[in-house]
């Protein structure tokens, strides 16, 4: 699913959850409000775990969904400030599309505040990172282009 990749820097996994309804495709957005910020939900890799385990450990953990996979979307890569080794380094968030299998809202964890669905077309103007909004455009298109049934 993932391309065979030798990367040395710091690694997350996360997901485009979507769901269809009438009006359009709807993404789960994850809302801080101190900082202000509104993401994708993902997270670090524990040990063992392969990155489609994280994903969707992470995204029910954030969000309080059972997720299933649907499709590998792909990756972006930022740099961060990394405390262990002073400075900076870069950071890769292998992304997957996802659909809720189960759970709710009520159940994610306090690292966000507020955790909700926005339409498809209301993601470029709520998403913080102009990456994340690239990711999501991405998963949606493939959601698009899906046979019908299939999510």
């Amino acid at each position: 699913m993932i391309p065979e990749t030798m990367f040395s820097g710091l690694v997350s996994a996360g997901g485009v959850v979507h769901k269809v309804c009438e009006n359009g495709l709807q993404v789960v957005v994850c809302s801080r409000e101190e900082p202000l910020s509104h993401n994708l939900p993902k997270g670090t890799p524990e040990y063992g775990e392969t990155l489609e385990q994280t994903a969707c450990r992470e995204v029910e953990e954030e969000t309080g969904l059972k997720v299933e996979i649907l499709d590998y979307i792909g990756f972006i890569e930022y740099d961060v400030l990394n405390g262990r080794v002073g400075g900076k380094a870069l950071k890769r968030v292998y992304y997957f599309l996802m659909h809720p299998i189960g759970g709710d809202f009520s159940l994610h964890d306090k690292e966000f505040d507020v955790v909700q669905w926005i339409s498809g077309s209301n993601i470029p103007s709520m998403l913080t990172y102009d990456n994340e909004v690239e990711i999501v455009q991405k998963g949606l298109s493939l959601v698009k282009r899906r046979p019908k049934g299939t999510s």
